[in-house]
């Protein structure tokens, strides 16, 4: 404990480059391509991280943000409907080409706010300076590569297809007002994967940021306000209940994209009056799973398992939630990966190399010491040095063994630098589990045994979304699909799959007459038409 004490800083130690500016009240927020004042109620950010004052410490507040009402949200949906105007707006009727130019002005007022963006990921949610660097860059790399799909999906659509004395082009169209609402672990990257593909594809959006990681949209708000016409992009902050059921009562939504827990999402989509035509992109709960086979290479695997279970200290949907580790390596696996939890440096987002920092949601170190204390009572035990303990927002990571099915930890998703461990003996219990289970995202299997994997492969491939093979857990690269089956997703999010979810294919045709292709020329070479096209975007 004395360890922990010592972590929280002095203001005069912490690094003049990763300080904020002393003032940090929000009070803008950009609702039909104005930025507005708001003069009410404001909701205190505080920061994970606690400033030391001698034997003293005090929670660092580092600014507020609107508690909006449901007044100002359906007023941004207003502005939104407004912008689509039934797909006769300004930006739906837009050309692909025009579109991305909007996109790639934003890109680059985007990269000029990276500093502070990456300041305020390592205050309002705990996140090492190293990986707030590479969620900023990640979420720039991400609208390029989305960008670079569009076009070659506009390619593809540029062509005529005929087919049985039919002509006719298909081509994707947007499917109207989106409301975007992404995550606290990654509210830059996870919420920008839905946000730009929305846009990009003709959308018009009323997006509210996460609630912990709020403040680092303000740096953006200026180059949303700028870049898009006016509606097409409408902010909003304050209480979901309020804000966000509105939005869902009145039936007006067309696109429901939110990554956070499925009792949720179930909530929202229950609001909405017209479900039948709610269509939703939903990023959900996980409890990934970790196959540890008897020839596993265990150095690879506690390497694996120690990223995939305890990066950005456990909070990542896609993290390692629980380990079956068989019977015969169980114990050298558990030792070895205790010893690497012990390697792992806790301290401050900007100190170098450090792996453990504080977090971010009030009251979560209670409720995994709850977790802790509920599985000790059941027959676990902690096997680290040091595991559990608690100082304010820190918790040092704690590894469980022996886990069983009377345990919270065993089903529940802890979010949290927790390991539960359960020793196996046949590949049955691995199976049930699976089957089981609530949750449907993604598993590792560690092994050498091609045929046995190969097994494993086919058993659970109708289970989760993803099966990975000697690595852990993960959503990249980008290109690939990301989804889940069961309470872990709805739909399917990659580069090219975003585009495909946040729109829908639209077909003109007629039949193969020479007064019908003297038409079709006559809008295509005189750009008649908006949809109708068959220009090249280089």
């Amino acid at each position: 404990m004395n360890d922990l004490t010592s972590l929280f800083p002095e203001e005069k130690s912490i690094p003049a480059s990763v300080k904020l500016p002393a003032n940090n009240e929000q009070r803008e927020y950009l609702i039909n391509g104005e930025m507005r004042t708001w003069n009410g109620d404001m909701s205190s950010v505080a920061s994970p991280i606690f400033i030391r004052d001698g034997s003293d410490y005090k929670q660092k507040i580092i600014g507020s943000t609107p508690l909006l009402t449901s007044k100002e949200a359906l007023e941004a949906l207003d502005a939104a409907l407004n912008a689509y105007d039934l797909g006769h707006g300004v930006w739906p009727m837009m050309t692909v080409a025009e579109r991305i130019g909007h996109v790639e002005n934003f890109l680059l007022k985007m990269k000029e706010k990276r500093q502070e963006v990456v300041n305020l990921l390592m205050w309002e949610i705990g996140k090492t300076q190293k990986d707030s660097e590479k969620e900023f860059d990640r979420t720039c790399d991400y609208i390029v590569d989305t960008i670079a799909a569009l076009k070659d999906l506009d390619h593809k659509s540029s062509t005529f297809v005929q087919e049985q004395g039919i002509m006719g082009q298909i081509r994707r169209v947007p499917l109207g007002v989106a409301l975007c609402m992404g995550p606290y672990n990654y509210p830059l990257n996870e919420t920008f994967s839905t946000l730009f593909p929305a846009l990009i594809m003709g959308n018009t959006v009323v997006f509210k940021p996460a609630k912990y990681g709020v403040l680092l949209i303000r740096p953006l708000l200026e180059a949303f306000r700028t870049c898009f016409p006016a509606g097409v992009i409408n902010v909003i902050y304050g209480r979901g209940r309020e804000t966000v059921g509105a939005l869902m009562e009145t039936g007006k939504i067309d696109v429901f994209a939110f990554i956070g827990t499925n009792k949720g999402a179930n909530e929202l989509k229950k609001a909405h009056p017209k479900s039948h035509r709610l269509k939703a992109i939903l990023g959900l709960d996980a409890k990934n799973l970790a196959i540890i086979l008897p020839d596993a290479d265990l150095d690879n695997a506690v390497s694996e398992c120690i990223l995939g279970s305890l990066s950005f200290n456990g909070q990542r949907c896609t993290a390692i939630k629980i380990i079956f580790a068989h019977k015969s390596i169980q114990e050298q696996f558990i030792k070895k990966f205790c010893e690497a939890v012990a390697k792992l440096k806790p301290g401050m987002p900007w100190d170098n190399g450090v792996s453990v920092t504080p977090l971010p949601e009030p009251g979560k170190t209670a409720y995994l010491s709850e977790l802790v204390d509920d599985a000790i009572q059941h027959g676990a035990k902690v096997m680290n040095e040091n595991g559990g303990e608690i100082f304010h927002t820190f918790f040092y990571p704690a590894v469980l063994y022996p886990v069983n099915d009377k345990m919270k930890i065993y089903f529940e998703e802890q979010f949290g630098p927790v390991v539960p461990i359960r020793a196996f003996e046949g590949e049955k219990e691995v199976i049930e589990y699976i089957l089981n289970s609530n949750f449907g995202q993604q598993l590792s299997i560690f092994g050498k045994d091609s045929k046995v994997i190969g097994h494993l492969i086919d058993a659970f491939a109708n289970q989760v979304g993803r099966i990975n093979i000697n690595a852990q857990c993960q959503r990249g690269p980008d290109v690939f699909p990301f989804n889940g089956r069961k309470d872990s997703a709805e739909g399917t999010l990659s580069v090219t799959d975003a585009l495909r979810v946040f729109s829908i294919r639209s077909l003109v045709a007629s039949k193969i007459t020479d007064d019908n292709k003297k038409i079709i020329g006559n809008i295509i070479r005189n750009r008649e038409s908006a949809f109708l096209s068959t220009d090249y975007i280089f």
